[in-house]
């Protein structure tokens, strides 16, 4: 088994997405889109479907860490 790192993202609207990789990796690429210019998305896997998912950071209210244990 494999300890796999996850994050969960709130969205202003209250939406929560789950996401692949640890908080550190999430928060990297939401600070990344932010400061790339005005309605950049920050370009995240979603946790358990693998589908991409574009997030606007300025609608990300708040951001925590999670893991799963995977089988391998």
């Amino acid at each position: 088994m494999k300890i796999m790192g996850h994050a969960e993202v709130t969205l202003l609207n209250g939406q929560i997405l789950e996401v692949e990789g640890d908080i550190g990796e999430v928060e990297k690429v939401l600070s990344d889109a932010a400061r790339s210019g005005h309605a950049r998305f920050a370009w995240l896997i979603e946790h358990g479907s693998g589908e991409r998912v574009g997030v606007n950071p300025d609608q990300v209210l708040t951001l925590r860490g999670g893991e799963h244990v995977a089988e391998t």
